[in-house]
């Protein structure tokens, strides 16, 4: 038969071989589900960065579609109604009649300046009137602080304006005609330009579509903005979206009369990106733009079709229930049952090798037991059948012996069947009415004779207002309780100097009180906790006495306990051990 370490050992090894691969299983589908979020997040990102672009597009429309639909001659703070789609848009001639340009009274919430280039490279302002018609501007179109702010900021973009990088964007002005046109028209879609030599990826695909469609909408939005048709000597007259440093311009070259002019607008980029992010704001609240240099390299994905900028879409916020996920709940449930299992099972190797080793305990105590009282038997019944023994007094004291012997083996055999029957849930209770005087009158005689036996004294005092008091018991198992309690003290405090055994019985109003106690060497505290486990015995060794099984107080608290009662040490007294057995009055 194993031993215990061994059946623990055994269950350890079984437990590591079951729990490696469980836990190997558990990280993998952890694993694979974090990987499957992950790709989930990352299809939900796409798709609302996807639809940020579209929105963002789909908002910048409107403003370029205004812009786009202003005819040249509004980049002047007052042009001749008659001449103004022709050669003479410079030169006003005497008596015409001016009007002013709508980008002198209009204030619009996104552009900074409207600006125009001319041959010469000279930069103006239709927000900024020249001293012949300023005086004009100022009684009824303008103010004093807009023409200023407009003057400061004309300054400011000629400080600022690459020149270079729009001639790049724009194409030569000196260029054909016919040559113009294709530069004109590879500027004014440079995006377009871009995603004819990419890849047919998702992102080109997604971009290319965002720019038709922008497309559409400027085109549409320009023709109903015109209030008269362009004039046919007008080339590529689409503006273009052109960083310049961090200014962000929509310039175009118009050409009239073989004049060519460079056109646009300043936009005001910082509140652009304020509003274009608030937009987006409930798709991707970490949201950035960064400006696209026109040399770098860029992801069609994520870049705006109406502006060279970039998105940068930030993390999205994670989900609510990433935490109860169907599998971390069913790993989880797993790992519960597994754990209830190995606790079981723990259970029942701990109950079986308890059990084991309490049999073994017993059958070594039971032999132990039984052997000293056999071999007596058979000693003294040899030598009284074999007639050895003539002696009257010294046979009478070997049939002495040998009741006392058979007297232990019946109170040995008691306890074990006691007990049995107790754990197997039969035992039998004849409970009846009884007065406290009466029960023990029934074994007072027997525990003084018993006490003079151990050569001890026997002292029994019972309370007046307990002698009357009435239980509903069972008298044997009672007698049973107090005769292990008397044994005991006959045994373990035989070698006391004060030899006495005491029985003092007092009530309350709903139980009666029996306190037997002796004046022993005591029970160590240590092994008070492990005093009335079944076949536990003392690890000090009774007087004139065998150790004995180790049922005596287990069997007498379980029938304290049966009946309603208990049975406890009293860890308070000073000298000796003093048992409380407690039973409830009727």
């Amino acid at each position: 038969m194993l031993r215990p370490r061994h059946v623990f050992v055994v269950f350890g090894l079984c437990l590591v071989v079951v729990t490696v691969p469980m836990a190997w299983i558990s990280a993998t589908a952890l694993r694979l589900e974090a990987a499957d979020a992950e790709s989930r997040r990352q299809a939900a990102l796409e798709e609302n960065i996807r639809l940020a672009l579209w929105r963002m597009d789909s908002s910048l429309a409107s403003i370029l579609a205004l812009e786009n639909g202003r005819p040249y001659s509004a980049y002047q703070a007052f042009y001749p109604v008659e001449s103004a789609y022709s050669e003479s848009l410079n030169e006003f001639g005497f008596g015409e009649v001016l009007v002013p340009s709508p980008l002198l009274t209009d204030v619009s919430k996104y552009v900074l300046l409207h600006f125009q280039y001319d041959s010469k490279g000279g930069i103006t302002s239709p927000q900024v009137p020249n001293p012949r018609v300023r005086a004009a501007a100022l009684a009824r179109y303008t103010t004093a602080d807009r023409v200023a702010t407009a003057v400061r900021r004309l300054r400011e973009l000629g400080r600022r304006l690459d020149r270079g990088a729009v001639a790049v964007a724009l194409g030569r002005m000196e260029m054909e005609p016919a040559e113009q046109s294709e530069g004109a028209a590879a500027t004014a879609n440079p995006v377009q330009t871009s995603l004819s030599r990419s890849s047919d990826s998702r992102g080109s695909i997604e971009r290319q579509a965002r720019s038709r469609n922008m497309q559409q909408i400027v085109q549409s939005q320009s023709l109903m903005n015109r209030i008269v048709p362009l004039p046919l000597e007008m080339r590529g007259t689409v503006l273009a979206p052109i960083w310049s440093g961090d200014a962000l311009l929509l310039a175009r070259r118009v050409s009239v009369a073989g004049s060519p002019r460079v056109q646009g607008c300043w936009l005001d980029w910082p509140a652009m990106k304020t509003a274009m992010l608030s937009e987006i704001a409930d798709l991707l609240p970490a949201a950035d733009l960064q400006p696209l240099a026109s040399d770098e390299a860029d992801d069609a994905a994520r870049v705006l079709a109406a502006l060279p900028v970039r998105l940068v879409p930030g993390q999205l916020p994670p989900g609510r229930g990433d935490a109860w996920s169907p599998i971390g709940v069913t790993l989880m449930l797993a790992w519960a049952a597994m754990l209830l299992a190995v606790v079981a099972v723990a259970a029942l190797l701990f109950g079986t090798v308890t059990l084991s080793e309490r049999r073994a305990a017993f059958v070594s105590a039971v032999t132990h037991e039984l052997r000293t009282p056999l071999t007596t038997f058979r000693l003294y019944t040899e030598l009284l059948d074999e007639g050895r023994v003539a002696d009257e007094p010294k046979r009478r004291r070997y049939i002495h012996t040998l009741r006392g012997e058979a007297d232990r083996l019946t109170h040995l055999v008691e306890n074990v069947l006691s007990y049995a029957q107790l754990e197997r849930g039969n035992a039998v209770s004849n409970a009846e009415p009884v007065r406290v005087r009466d029960l023990l009158d029934r074994v007072s005689e027997r525990f003084a004779h018993r006490a003079v036996e151990a050569r001890m004294s026997w002292k029994m005092q019972i309370d007046p207002d307990a002698a009357d008091a009435l239980l509903r018991v069972d008298a044997a198992a009672v007698e049973r309780i107090l005769v292990n309690l008397v044994e005991n003290a006959c045994k373990y405090a035989a070698t006391a100097k004060d030899k006495g055994i005491s029985l003092h019985v007092s009530a309350d109003a709903r139980s009666v009180v029996l306190r037997v106690r002796d004046r022993g060497p005591g029970i160590a505290p240590a092994e008070a906790r492990r005093l009335f486990r079944p076949f536990h015995r003392s690890a000090r060794k009774p007087a004139n006495a065998s150790a004995g099984v180790g049922l005596g107080l287990a069997l007498s608290r379980r029938l304290a306990r049966n009946m309603g009662g208990d049975l406890r040490l009293d860890a308070s007294t000073d000298a000796g051990a003093c048992f409380v057995l407690t039973l409830p009055t009727v």
